[in-house]
């Protein structure tokens, strides 16, 4: 058992204000703003701005964009729906482009 002394009524405060300055310093890096480990809210882009993916179909409203997105994933097409600056896209890879039109169109 450690002996106490005069040292020791100088060591819980000093370890309380050791503490304190690392809760500081965590909490103001973990609640900095502009470098948040949460993922920022997708913005809408250009329609050519998704790559290799191909717009097939121009939904009215995206509740609408969701129903096909879904009808061509249960027929195993690959699919996303995207917001993009001029409205709604139904985006497929280029390899299902024919079989995603027939789909949509019947």
């Amino acid at each position: 058992m450690p002996a106490w002394n005069s040292f020791s009524y100088v060591f819980g405060p000093l370890m309380a204000a050791a503490l304190l300055v690392f809760f500081v310093f965590f909490l103001r890096w973990a609640f900095r703003r502009g470098s948040s480990v949460v993922a920022a809210p997708a913005k809408p882009g250009r329609t050519d701005e998704y790559g290799v993916l191909t717009p097939i179909a121009s939904p009215g409203t995206y509740v609408e964009g969701e129903i096909l997105r879904r009808r061509l994933e249960d027929a195993g097409i690959r699919c996303t729906l995207a917001q993009t600056l001029e409205g709604p896209r139904i985006l497929v890879w280029p390899a299902d482009v024919d079989r995603a039109k027939s789909l949509l169109a019947s």
